[in-house]
């Protein structure tokens, strides 16, 4: 099979990163929404561009494990048009799950949790990216190697992906005509995903299709506006603790727990707030909390 080259999309659209942040930054300062906060998108410009540089060593792991599984492949799926419009959805399947369990398990979390420490809104945020969950949760892309879609295919797969989310990150734009937000994820939507409103926890995990979330139960339309940031928030834009605190916190509490080695392994699968003495407060419990007092309101 002819293979292509295919470059690093990512890479490319830098320099569009950078004039949408300028254009941006200042449009929300003339329309006074809100004042910029420079040094929190400093920050998150910071982890961007170190989730760049690391993904140059991490993508090439990745790249070598799929090459090896590839040879494995159940079919063997061309590079053609009717190729790319199946992978775009199912690539967007499993970035579904990828980020729902990003939410429900606290190794990834870890990771994850840098991309929602911001307490703002804005396209500087969509660059808050990881420096550690591409060492390992580009297991969750295997699937689609095994049956068949080339590594190479997957990956520019994934920068789409990762491209159509930059744009969803702003409180400018509000509402988008019905038939794209039934379908499609939006920013109206994305700003449901980043709030820590109880009743919008854990919900809208959509890469490009929200239709994922409607079709799992995880949806939640944007009503009341969001408050940004996390449950408990980090409180600092100093990028190397944003980068490694709940790593920190999660060994921390794995080593210091006085359980047995069972319950231990269970802070590295249970979702975030977990712990072994059944004290833990878990965002189900918030939204659980939220409901109850509504439901005792409206009678």
């Amino acid at each position: 099979m002819n293979v292509p080259e295919m470059p690093d999309l990512i890479h490319y659209a830098i320099p569009v990163f950078a004039l949408t942040l300028i254009i941006e930054a200042i449009l929300t300062v003339k329309v006074k929404l809100e004042d910029y906060e420079f040094k929190d998108a400093i920050t998150s410009i910071t982890m961007g561009l170190g989730n760049v540089f690391i993904s140059l060593l991490t993508k090439g792991i990745m790249l070598g494990v799929f090459w090896f599984l590839y040879q494995f492949k159940f079919f063997v799926i061309p590079f053609t048009w009717w190729a790319w419009i199946i992978l775009l959805f199912l690539e967007d399947l499993v970035y579904y799950w990828n980020h729902r369990i990003a939410h429900e398990s606290r190794l990834f979390w870890a990771s994850h949790v840098v991309h929602h420490s911001s307490k703002k809104y804005n396209l500087s945020t969509a660059l808050r990216q990881t420096w550690t969950g591409s060492f390992y949760t580009f297991i969750f892309w295997v699937p689609l190697i095994f049956l068949g879609f080339h590594p190479i295919m997957v990956i520019t797969q994934q920068s789409i992906s990762l491209l159509y989310q930059y744009w969803i990150h702003t409180e400018l734009i509000k509402k988008l005509p019905k038939w794209f937000e039934t379908v499609f994820n939006t920013p109206s939507h994305h700003r449901v995903h980043h709030a820590t409103n109880p009743q919008y926890l854990d919900r809208n995990h959509a890469g490009i299709f929200i239709i994922w979330d409607k079709l799992f139960g995880t949806f939640e339309p944007e009503v009341e506006k969001p408050i940004y940031g996390l449950v408990k928030d980090i409180e600092t834009n100093n990028p190397l603790k944003v980068a490694f605190l709940e790593w920190y916190n999660m060994l921390k509490d794995v080593f210091s727990s006085k359980t047995s080695i069972t319950k231990k392994l269970l802070y590295f699968i249970k979702p975030p707030g977990w712990n072994h003495k059944g004290t833990g407060i878990l965002s189900q419990d918030l939204r659980k909390d939220w409901e109850n007092k509504k439901e005792h309101i409206k009678n």
